[in-house]
């Protein structure tokens, strides 16, 4: 048995769930509403403010769907109620992030601004030039456009300048070897 998938959900106060009959749940609370479809094979039971998720038998695929659901489940709940945020790094000389309106703009050493434009229910916010904070509802989607940003200038591991996760640590190589004689 999936220890993951046996823990039931305790739903919050805040928190209204809607499980549809094809598995298409819904759930709203005082963040927004995320709804989200699910493996038809896999039972929701919504009881009493806890959810549960069974499995129909030990099948291989079934096995792996249980704790993925329940996971999947839990990370709605917890993101209408709390929220998600990725925090990155900035690191190099000159580079910076500042906030135009809504945009992020990156300053990371091309010849011109990296302007990022956030998409529907993700916010960026920028403190002391080098910290970008992604936060939204959805776990995927914060993560997706915090990897995003990382990408414009992934961090390089000679000097470690570039965009890095909050706490991310980058493996350093030497530089070149100077010359024999």
């Amino acid at each position: 048995m999936s220890r993951i998938g046996r823990k039931p959900i305790t739903l919050p106060k805040a928190v209204e769930i809607t499980i549809g009959d094809d598995n298409s749940v819904t759930v709203k609370g005082p963040k927004g509403t995320l709804s989200q479809k699910f493996d038809s094979d896999m039972k929701l039971v919504n009881e009493d403010g806890t959810i549960s998720v069974e499995r129909p038998d030990n099948e291989r695929t079934h096995r792996s769907l249980h704790g993925l659901t329940r996971t999947l489940l839990n990370n709605m709940v917890v993101g209408v109620t709390e929220g998600y945020t990725k925090n990155l790094d900035i690191q190099g000389v000159g580079y910076r992030a500042a906030m135009d309106g809504s945009t992020l703009v990156l300053s990371v050493g091309y010849s011109h601004p990296v302007r990022m434009v956030p998409p529907a229910g993700i916010s960026f916010a920028v403190e002391a030039n080098t910290k970008v904070s992604v936060m939204g509802i959805d776990k995927q989607q914060v993560g997706e456009e915090a990897a995003r940003i990382r990408r414009v200038r992934p961090p390089e591991p000679y000097k470690g300048k570039g965009i890095r996760y909050a706490g991310e640590v980058v493996r350093r190589k030497a530089g070149k070897a100077g010359k024999a004689k």
